[in-house]
């Protein structure tokens, strides 16, 4: 059974800094990529940042383009997320999120093709 726990958010003045941290467990880590989604309330869950299996790759939503940085620790099966520069439209409970496959291109854009998420971690940025 896959199980991701995240852990990290807070909160935070607007210009600050967080880091995400999701520990996976229940399969071989490396060999898939893992991401990042968040959510507010009465929308639904988008996508953030995603790291292929390897760490080589990343991709990022235009929103966060610049100011956060995915990355990964395949000896310890952890995956994290820096979050800089945030503003108040950071806000939300930030999901862990595991793929597809190894490869980047696997991993789903789109909340519904996710087959397993963490329990999530709230991010809160004052202005």
């Amino acid at each position: 059974q896959v199980q991701l726990v995240e852990s990290g958010g807070g909160l935070v003045q607007a210009g600050g800094s967080l880091r995400l941290s999701c520990a996976a467990s229940g399969r071989t880590f490396s060999s898939y990529a893992m991401g990042w989604f968040r959510q507010t309330p009465g929308k639904e869950r988008e996508f953030v940042a995603a790291i292929s299996g390897s760490g080589g790759s990343t991709y990022y939503a235009d929103s966060v383009e610049g100011r956060f940085t995915i990355s990964r620790d395949n000896a310890k099966n952890t995956v994290a997320l820096l979050m800089n520069s945030l503003g108040p439209e950071d806000t939300a409970v930030y999901y862990c999120a595991s793929g597809q496959g190894s490869l980047l291109i696997t991993f789903p854009r789109r909340h519904k093709e996710i087959d397993y998420w963490g329990q999530g971690t709230q991010v809160t940025v004052s202005s």
